[in-house]
């Protein structure tokens, strides 16, 4: 059984067209599947339009998250309903074609126990590819996750025992894709192009990316600390000769008062900068002792699935 996971925010529009083919391209590959798609508590008719679909099909359900909580949460929140030997996570928007399943299934089939369908294109999103490609530069070279495709992959299949090892992770913050990186197992690779959005606009704001960010870091290493404990090392291996230069110039008062400003507001600033990247470490420790849930189900719609294969309706 395959299940198909979606996560969807304000996609009233896409959501109809999306199941078409993906029920043609499901026809085409053979055997049982569902579809799960966890509405991220959208603004329009994202949860009437599943309920629709679902009412028509038993092999599409629906879960409204009681609050917006993000691409990366509701991503989340399906891998611990979804009830299939396998799951693929594919966007709502059509930018993620349907048919590539069946290249990435193939590659499932052959082994690999996560396969990650890797951009060549993405048509109209100059911006967005920007920042992808400095993200995914800082996962690799400054996190160290070298197996993550340097190009990025938002679209994905994920064997059983990949689900259920993912299920066990108790925290809060993180990208899912670091986490599946993460953990190992055998992977592969499928090349697509990604294709234009069809309707309505991404919900990926910059303070979302940035978030990400901050999260795929703190979550995976230590890095930035010890970059700043460099700094401040530097800095104090470089004041001797300063304060030498000081010294030497000190007639020449409205220099050294320069300079003197100049190396109070570096080390100020990287004072504040330490202080910026330890408080997130300690934020995110905050969070994890909370142990508040990750996401809250407000409703779900339709029944498809084995008997016993989506966990009680709350975060892990």
């Amino acid at each position: 059984m395959i299940s198909v996971l979606t996560p969807a925010f304000n996609e009233a529009a896409n959501l109809p067209a999306l199941y078409r083919r993906l029920v043609a391209t499901m026809a085409t590959v053979g055997g049982d599947w569902e579809w799960v798609v966890v509405d991220d508590h959208s603004r329009d008719d994202t949860f009437g339009v599943l309920a629709a679909l679902a009412a028509d099909d038993p092999r599409v359900r629906g879960i409204r998250l009681a609050r917006n909580s993000g691409s990366h949460v509701a991503i989340t929140c399906g891998l611990h309903h979804v009830a299939g030997d396998a799951a693929v996570m594919m966007a709502a928007d059509l930018q993620d074609p349907p048919e590539t399943m069946t290249a990435m299934l193939g590659r499932w089939r052959e082994g690999a126990q996560v396969v990650w369908a890797v951009r060549r294109v993405r048509p109209g999103e100059s911006s967005h590819a920007g920042f992808a490609a400095a993200y995914y530069w800082v996962m690799r070279h400054v996190v160290g996750m070298k197996e993550m495709p340097s190009r990025g992959a938002d679209y994905f299949l994920v064997d059983r025992a990949v689900i259920d090892a993912f299920r066990r992770f108790p925290e809060r913050h993180g990208s899912v894709l670091a986490h599946l990186t993460w953990l190992g197992f055998r992977q592969a690779y499928v090349e697509y192009d990604k294709q234009p959005r069809a309707a309505g606009r991404s919900g990926w704001t910059l303070a979302r990316k940035l978030g990400l960010v901050l999260d795929s870091v703190t979550s995976f290493t230590a890095a930035p600390l010890r970059l700043a404990s460099m700094a401040g090392a530097g800095l104090m291996v470089l004041a001797a000769p300063v304060g030498v230069a000081g010294l030497l110039l000190l007639p020449a008062i409205s220099g050294i008062l320069l300079l003197v400003l100049a190396a109070v507001a570096v080390v100020g600033g990287l004072q504040l900068l330490a202080l910026g990247l330890l408080g997130e470490y300690v934020w995110r420790g905050v969070e994890e002792a909370r142990r508040r849930p990750q996401f809250v189900v407000e409703a779900v719609v339709g029944a498809g699935g084995r008997q016993g294969g989506a966990p009680p309706a709350g975060g892990p």
